[in-house]
């Protein structure tokens, strides 16, 4: 994590790619309680032009897989990862699907795709999918996840975020939420819904979905409405919560290695996710930085800015770990590196 990449051509990561993901292939990462809605949204999305070319990994609780074969006619390829959840039993056949996927791409055994969308099961916790983008950096070369997104539904999503600490975490780690069948809840239960979710979660945009469907770009395109994806403040009754640290000057990188380093060997599993954008001293463009508790994807150069905002900035999502005592930390560590 501390060693910088050289390249000599490029820049202290290696070469500066134009956007984040590069020439990887992006990852949709649908999830969402029990009965949210996330097979109607995925089946409407694949119907649209947008959707054309996408690799469908479908994740079941039970013995047989049912969302798998509504979706499947209409996908260009789509695989069941069986009874359990991807969160607990099936993170190497996530794994091996996905390495599966793209061999069989290669060879011309199943259509071209240009994305991938993995739909959890209703009980799955979105953090370990993420930490396999981590883990296996052959994986992370290949595939990126461009956004998480969140479904849940008027009629019982509220009282289910009452009760359920999955459904609470699915919604905190969400880049986008989505809100189903307002069409057949009571009056203001959308509305009461969306003040919920906008208190687990204020960095994430919220879009309502009519008649099972949303503009399909929003199940592609990173977050970036008016819920800014790096203005984060929330705390809950999980001991979650979530903040945004911004820096007006470049840093050293060392100071931001080490302190990250100091983070994750102490405070590894409660570091949820955390993700931003960094002016480094000696990188020309922003440096894109991404951690899943204890696990650090390599930092990648950008050529250019997204945006007029070129403060650096980094969301943290931590369980019991509060803003000051991180930025104690960071500024500890930058007195003694110099």
């Amino acid at each position: 994590m501390t060693s910088l990449f050289s390249s000599p051509a490029a820049g202290p990561f290696g070469r500066r790619q134009r956007r984040e993901r590069g020439a990887r292939a992006p990852v949709t990462v649908l999830t969402g309680f029990l009965g949210a809605g996330k097979t109607t949204l995925l089946t409407r999305f694949l119907q649209t032009p947008e959707g054309q070319g996408t690799a469908v990994v479908v994740n079941e609780f039970g013995a047989a897989g049912i969302d798998d074969a509504l979706v499947r006619a209409s996908a260009d390829e789509t695989v069941l990862l069986g009874n359990g959840c991807l969160c607990c039993v099936s993170r190497t056949d996530l794994q091996e699907t996905l390495r599966k996927l793209v061999i069989d791409r290669e060879r011309g055994d199943i259509p071209a795709f240009r994305r991938v969308v993995i739909e959890t099961s209703g009980l799955a916790d979105p953090s370990p999918i993420l930490q396999t983008f981590s883990t296996d950096r052959a994986l992370g070369d290949t595939f990126h996840v461009e956004v998480v997104v969140t479904v849940a539904d008027a009629v019982t999503g509220l009282e289910t975020l009452g009760w359920s600490a999955e459904a609470r975490k699915q919604a905190i780690l969400a880049d986008r939420l989505v809100i189903s069948k307002t069409d057949i809840a009571g009056a203001g239960a959308g509305e009461a819904l969306a003040a919920q979710l906008g208190a687990l979660n204020p960095r994430a945009e919220i879009d309502v979905a009519v008649g099972g469907a949303i503009d399909p770009r929003r199940l592609l395109e990173p977050a970036t409405g008016r819920r800014n994806a790096f203005v984060a403040e929330a705390e809950h009754s999980d001991g979650i919560g979530s903040f945004v640290l911004e820096f007006e000057r470049p840093l050293a990188w060392p100071v931001f290695a080490r302190t990250m380093d100091a983070l994750t060997a102490l405070r590894g599993p409660d570091l949820l996710r955390v993700k931003g954008l960094l002016a480094i001293e000696g990188c020309k463009g922003p440096v894109v930085v991404q951690f899943v508790q204890h696990l650090a994807h390599q930092p990648t150069e950008l050529e250019t800015w997204p945006g007029d905002d070129q403060r650096g900035r980094v969301v943290f999502i931590t369980r019991g770990i509060g803003k000051q005592q991180v930025s104690d930390l960071l500024a500890a560590v930058r007195a003694i590196a110099t």
